[in-house]
């Protein structure tokens, strides 16, 4: 088995989930610069968390979207845009036929 693998330096630290406002305390290793004060007045270092127990679906029995980085407007933004091109495309593809047929015609006149 191999010697020092797994981490010796555990100590209290305090996870906050930002979306519900809830935060537990329990030994870590994780390492943040974050700190902050707990109900028993001694101060923590402190991890952001964007999801918990407190706040994920499959806990509280809800259905809800947390989009906490924007991924949905990217979508949304990537899928208008690519909409934009497909019709810019159509439409000067219209443009080429049209003056293709028109100088079809003017050929045979």
């Amino acid at each position: 088995m191999k010697k020092n693998l797994h981490p010796t330096e555990y100590r209290p630290v305090v996870f906050q989930d930002d979306a519900a406002g809830f935060a537990f305390l329990t030994q870590s290793t994780a390492k943040t610069n974050d700190t902050t004060m707990w109900e028993d007045g001694n101060e923590y270092p402190l991890v952001k968390l964007h999801i918990s127990s407190a706040s994920h679906p499959f806990f509280t029995g809800e259905e809800k979207i947390i989009d906490t980085e924007g991924r949905v407007d990217r979508f949304n933004a990537r899928f208008k845009a690519a909409e934009e091109r497909k019709n810019a495309l159509a439409n000067k593809a219209k443009k080429t036929a049209a003056a293709a047929a028109k100088k079809a015609a003017k050929a045979t006149e």
